[in-house]
């Protein structure tokens, strides 16, 4: 089964999704969001926890507070870890997970080591009871999410190339009527124009050079 709990530090609030097990954290680990922040008791088994940031914040843009909400609900979602005085929690963007296959159930590796954070906390009873009046049960399956996720990204993919496609199309357009504008100033150049007298003399000019 799979959770999720709103923390209301942030504006708008932000969305934590725990897995009930193992075998609903390889959900987990295989439809998480690029958004997502993975967070874990390290060493020591626990829940997975993940955190669903919006769109355009990082890693190191996360408020203190919430990192706080999100590794206190670690902590006490870990057999071992919720006995102990104080836990280091690990967590990373769900996108430095590595999996392979011959890897445990619910188990994960990384892909850099840079990208890992580490924050060791002791039980704040108050910061889990609060979360704990949020704790739903998701209803949504979480492939389905994902691909609703990705089917929205590609869309406004598609959005924006239109978009610029029709400013190029218009930048085009300026170009060549400012173009044709200076070829059209160029033939109206007053040192390349002669005067009704002066087509008349050149005429004549002509006429009587065959005469």
């Amino acid at each position: 089964m799979v959770y999720y709990f709103i923390c209301e530090l942030f504006d708008p609030p932000l969305t934590i999704y725990l897995g009930e097990d193992k075998f609903v954290n390889e959900d987990l680990i295989r439809y998480g969001f690029p958004e997502d922040i993975w967070f874990h008791a390290d060493g020591v088994s626990s829940a997975h926890v993940y955190l669903r940031l919006p769109s355009g914040m990082g890693l190191d843009d996360i408020p203190h507070d919430v990192i706080m909400d999100c590794a206190q609900l670690t902590k006490a979602n870990s057999i071992s870890g919720c006995k102990q005085d104080s836990v280091r929690i690990v967590y990373t963007p769900w996108a430095n997970l590595h999996k392979t296959g011959d890897m445990e159930v619910g188990q994960v590796g990384f892909h850099r080591k840079s990208e890992l954070r580490y924050i060791t906390i002791k039980k704040k009873n108050e910061i889990v009871k609060r979360l704990d009046k949020t704790r739903t049960q998701a209803k949504h399956n979480l492939k389905v999410l994902r691909e609703e996720r990705d089917e929205a990204e590609r869309m406004e993919t598609k959005r924006i190339q239109k978009e610029e496609r029709e400013r190029e199309k218009e930048l085009s357009k300026q170009r060549a009527l400012e173009k044709d504008a200076k070829s059209y100033k160029s033939l109206m150049d007053p040192k390349k124009m002669e005067t009704n007298k002066e087509v008349a003399t050149n005429y004549q000019d002509y006429e009587d050079s065959f005469m």
